[in-house]
């Protein structure tokens, strides 16, 4: 009695070997950025401010009027994006939580600091024109 239903099941079900593998020949979906942090930033249209900070570092920033949420960085040779978040200071701070930087601009200088080591990559950080720390005020004098 115990046999026939076991049977009876081993003839519902196909084994294992008969079924067919997955459509193994689809072509590979495109690339699709999933993270803000790695889209790589258009420079193209921006206004960029050069800044030479202590230690001998240097950095660019990249804005553009028309997208106030975001700004692009050069930093040693590489070029990131980074998301502003808001302050109750007034400070001017952009963030990239994958790379671990957070930009702080304030009108006296700029700040680099990597978020994941917890330590200042640049300080001291000063252009010839007050581009990005007073970036709401020029807009505001327009």
């Amino acid at each position: 009695m115990l046999c026939a239903p076991i049977a009876a099941h081993a003839e519902n079900h196909p084994s294992k070997a008969k079924l067919s593998k997955s459509n193994k020949s689809a072509a590979p979906a495109s690339p699709v950025v999933k993270d803000e942090d790695e889209a790589e930033p258009d420079i193209q249209q921006s206004k960029n401010a050069e800044y030479k900070c202590e230690l001998g570092n240097s950095l660019t920033m990249y804005s553009t009027a028309e997208d106030q949420q975001h700004m692009a960085m050069r930093w040693k040779k590489r070029l990131y994006r980074l998301t502003r978040v808001e302050t109750t200071t007034g400070a001017q701070r952009f963030e990239n939580h994958k790379a671990g930087f957070i930009w702080i601009g304030i009108p006296a200088k700029g700040l680099l600091l990597d978020s994941h080591k917890g330590q200042q990559l640049a300080n001291e950080c000063k252009t010839a024109e007050p581009v990005l720390a007073g970036a709401e005020t020029a807009d505001k004098a327009k």
